[in-house]
């Protein structure tokens, strides 16, 4: 007889950063995992008089911490990566984006270009990411099979694309791929509206109810611009964020994305509905749309998080790097350096994304119960010595290179920096084959 209580995986590190407790920082101790839950943390020196484990993984240089979660992308646009760069957004979308997306954007496409985004966000340790993006059916096929976490957002616009022929085409379809995965826990549906300048007020008012019913969450991009603000104030009286409200789309499952330009009303609105805001700081700058007062929003408890947006318009998906520019960022538009600390920012990785999802009961910290996602950053090198404060070096220099190991659900999907559930060569070479062929037809001027 023994009184060991059964493991499967048992991971022990230099340090664990749970996230939650907020300030809490474990050193010398393991997480311990059966069915793919967290059981317990504990100090490393007892686990074998505690536990009879399957398999213990030592990792005495390395920060164990949540996997982080990219709030907002368009992953299988990192086929697109450097297409049109240094240009305004509208000139970007109408003229370059739009055109190719129309010439190449299919099944496979869509296909190859998430894994090859999953790649890169597995390797710089992001665990669960949401898209929104067309043939999403393939996007959330591609994500189950490598057995990572994400919210797939069924796009709806006015117009038809090569997905769909408009508004009632695409709910019609994202309602079924909600049904196939209803049962799927790494897979969740929502419904993906573009934007207010891109669906009118009978598809944002059935998309209300229909996400009530279902209760699915929303993600729209929002006040990404100044010109998109004033058009709506031009063309219906209101502000975009006053319009969704007023057509019953803004609340609680309601995730916006951008919201660049924000005034006291749109403050007032986000605290009265709950709903959540997706910083993307670097896409931001890069398209010089503007930028999120976070502090702003902080200090009103809404609450935020961190997305890349796609690899076409930032152009890379370390979330690690999005932290740090979120940071600075955050920083200078409130013109004050305790603004947006490091705590703050891997909150805005981490828990936070995981409450805009409605998730945080089961990811977004590392806490007896919740599932065990979870990442490992290796501290031995010259770029982090010495070590002062862990958080800080998380947020303030480059980590995403120090990223080990990657788990989602217990699984471990990589495992010294080796992707275990997607062939590296086999998506390096098609996403070259795609480069080819897209300068092929670009070159032709066709």
């Amino acid at each position: 007889m023994t009184n060991k209580t059964p493991a499967d995986l048992i991971v022990s590190a230099r340090w664990i950063l749970p996230v939650r407790p907020t300030g809490r920082l474990y050193e010398h101790c393991a997480l311990v995992i059966r069915d793919g839950n967290i059981i317990e943390i504990v100090p490393t020196s007892g686990i074998d008089s505690q536990f009879d484990y399957q398999e213990h993984i030592d990792l005495p240089n390395q920060l164990l911490m949540p996997g982080l979660i990219n709030m907002h992308g368009h992953a299988a646009m990192s086929l697109f990566r450097g297409l049109a760069d240094d240009l305004p957004l509208m000139e970007w979308l109408q003229d370059h984006i739009w055109p190719a997306e129309g010439e190449w954007v299919d099944e496979q496409f869509v296909r190859d270009g998430t894994q090859l985004a999953m790649a890169e966000m597995l390797l710089s340790g992001t665990t669960c990411f949401s898209d929104m993006y067309f043939y999403p059916e393939a996007a959330a096929g591609a994500a189950f099979e490598a057995g990572m976490r994400a919210q797939i957002n069924f796009p709806i616009l006015d117009f038809p694309t090569q997905w769909g022929s408009g508004p009632e085409d695409y709910i019609h379809k994202g309602l079924k791929l909600h049904d196939n995965y209803r049962s799927v826990d790494l897979i969740n549906i929502g419904f993906g509206p573009h934007a207010p300048y891109t669906v009118s007020d009978e598809p944002l008012k059935r998309i209300a109810v229909l996400a009530e019913e279902l209760q699915a969450p929303i993600q729209i991009h929002m006040h990404e611009t100044a010109q998109e603000v004033s058009d709506s104030i031009a063309n219906f009286g209101v502000r975009p964020l006053q319009r969704i409200a007023d057509l019953g789309l803004l609340g609680p499952a309601t995730q916006l994305v951008h919201m660049t330009q924000i005034d006291e009303q749109d403050i007032a609105l986000l605290t009265t509905y709950s709903a959540h805001v997706v910083h993307c700081p670097e896409s931001n700058l890069k398209l010089a749309s503007g930028f999120c007062p976070v502090h702003t929003l902080q200090e009103h408890g809404i609450n935020t998080c961190l997305g890349t947006d796609g690899a076409a318009s930032n152009n890379d998906l370390s979330l690690f790097d999005e932290m740090h520019t979120a940071s600075l960022l955050g920083k200078g538009v409130a013109q004050r350096a305790d603004a947006l600390k490091s705590d703050t920012a891997i909150e805005m990785a981490t828990i936070n994304a995981a409450t805009a999802m409605g998730l945080d009961n089961i990811i977004g910290s590392l806490e007896k119960g919740k599932r065990a996602d979870f990442i490992a950053i290796d501290f031995s090198n010259l770029q982090q010595a010495p070590i002062y404060n862990l958080k800080s070096h998380l947020v303030n220099t480059h980590v995403s290179h120090l990223v080990t190991h990657v788990w989602v659900d217990g699984k471990c999907l990589v495992a010294e920096r080796e992707l275990q559930t997607l062939d590296t060569k086999d998506i390096y070479s098609k996403a070259c084959a795609w480069q080819v062929k897209i300068q092929a037809q670009r070159a032709s001027g066709k």
